[in-house]
């Protein structure tokens, strides 16, 4: 694997020439590559652009030749040439390296990237640049202050695209950009545009960069991010309640605050069915402090392992997005789902192999409320298959079994000679089990969560207790809070 350079034969490597005219089989990614003229009796791969659907399928199709003339030419070595360097923004690299059909040596080459660094005057590192493939851009840019090179901004559409993606908000588009073009050849172009007119300035092509410079000052929520990190490293070191806590100590606060958010989603969910825009204001504020009181918890617990040299906030948040674009393959890759249970599938087996795990069920708490344990395996039964999750009683069963129970309930003696119940109080265990277990399968067939709709009624009930007792809605609780 070799690189051609960013622009003319110039900058070919002297490596690279030897190789391609060592005599053996020599192949082109492209020949729409200017050094591409300096070179003879290669084999160029362009037609495999023509013939595929997407960016992936081409790729795919090229390791496939080249796996192909490999296996053919042994052990005598195929050559494969790549615009630029094979180390930078080179799919076929990755993929070459990950097969284990063939061995590959990798030949550095000079990229277009060091020629951008010249024209733009910057050191990349002092810098903080980000490279951002353009295809990727969206996803990337959000909230983050760059700067970024934004590189194979092949087309005007994907140059539309780009620009359409940053919202029309004097705070998030960025500050005039820099257009490169050509780098190296005698029509290279490094053009300062401003932001709407991107797609307007010059006709792009594989050989176009975009550079977008920092925008002054953060925004999204970095700033406000930054402040509650500080906030609670400060509390660790002058507070001496904050000082004294630990993973352990934080987990009933953790529980408490994550019921209290299902409380404020719940009130809020209330709230807009009855569609009064007042008490719908009301419910979102509360769901919006009971949210930031979570985001409390989170954020210090990753103080807690960062002081021990465990992991970071940043890290957190890395490694959920990461984990978030590789379970999406059907939005950030080549994988088709056209369904909800598609992409329930598709995610079940992707976290399977991420996690090593031999069934669906795996990490799953033991300890999860009865309910919420239901339902979570009965969604684990469909992703791998079962039809009925559920006892596999019809709605008559249901009846049958809640029956039987009243009349045990009823007749304990008559009890003893039911066949349902079978006279023994295991046996009735079992049964309410079923029941149960039957209940919260139904709830889910019906979209219900049956933990959320059993902790409604109760609260409900509650009110009706206070009510009763001639009290308030703002009545103690035995925990001491007030709800």
């Amino acid at each position: 694997m070799v690189g051609l350079g960013p622009a003319g034969p110039e900058y070919l490597s002297d490596a690279v020439r030897a190789l391609v005219a060592g005599g053996g089989t020599t192949f082109l990614r492209t020949a729409r590559h200017p050094a591409a003229d300096a070179l003879s009796g290669y084999v160029a791969l362009d037609h495999l652009y023509e013939s595929a659907e997407t960016f992936a399928d081409v790729y795919a199709a090229i390791v496939e030749a080249l796996v192909e003339a490999a296996t053919a030419q042994a052990p005598e070595p195929v050559t494969y040439a790549v615009p630029g360097s094979p180390l930078v923004a080179e799919r076929t690299v990755e993929l070459l390296r990950g097969d284990p059909r063939v061995d590959l040596t990798v030949v550095p080459a000079l990229s277009f990237l060091d020629l951008a660094w010249e024209r733009l005057g910057i050191d990349p590192l002092g810098a903080g640049l980000r490279l951002v493939d353009a295809e990727q851009f969206a996803l990337a840019y959000r909230g983050d202050r760059g700067p970024h090179l934004v590189a194979q901004c092949w087309s005007q559409d994907l140059l539309s695209e780009i620009k359409l993606s940053v919202p029309f908000d004097d705070d998030l588009v960025p500050p005039d950009v820099v257009l490169l073009s050509h780098l190296g050849l005698p029509d290279e172009q490094v053009v300062r545009v401003g932001w709407w007119d991107l797609d307007r300035t010059l006709k792009p092509d594989h050989l176009t960069t975009l550079y977008i410079p920092a925008r002054p000052g953060s925004v999204g929520s970095e700033p406000q991010m930054a402040q509650l990190e500080e906030l609670v490293a400060t509390l660790r070191a002058e507070c001496p309640w904050d000082r004294a806590q630990t993973h352990g100590s934080l987990m009933p606060h953790l529980l408490e605050e994550s019921y209290e958010v299902l409380d404020a989603l719940g009130e809020l969910q209330a709230a807009e069915m009855g569609g009064e825009p007042a008490q719908m204001a009301v419910s979102a504020g509360h769901l919006e402090e009971e949210l930031g009181d979570l985001l409390f918890q989170i954020v210090f617990h990753a103080r807690l392992a960062e002081e021990a040299g465990r992991f970071t906030l940043a890290d957190v948040a890395r490694g959920v997005h990461d984990k978030l674009v590789h379970r999406h393959p059907h939005v950030f890759g080549d994988v088709e789902a056209a369904s909800a249970d598609e992409v329930r599938a598709n995610w079940e087996e992707i976290k399977r192999e991420e996690k090593g795990r031999s069934s669906v069920t795996e990490g799953i708490p033991a300890d999860l409320p009865a309910l919420l344990l239901s339902t979570k395996l009965q969604r684990k039964a469909l992703s791998v298959g079962m039809s009925e999750p559920g006892t596999g009683g019809a709605a008559t069963d249901l009846t049958e079994r809640i029956a039987a129970l009243v009349r045990r309930e009823a007749d304990p003696a008559a009890a003893a000679a039911d066949a349902t119940l079978g006279g023994a109080d295991e046996e009735a265990g079992r049964l309410v089990g079923d029941v149960l277990f039957e209940v919260a399968d139904m709830a889910r067939r019906l979209g219900i969560d049956p933990e959320l709709a059993l902790r409604s009624r109760a609260l409900a009930f509650r009110e009706g207790i206070v009510a009763r007792e001639g009290g308030t809605a703002g009545l103690p609780i035995p925990d001491g809070r007030t709800h």
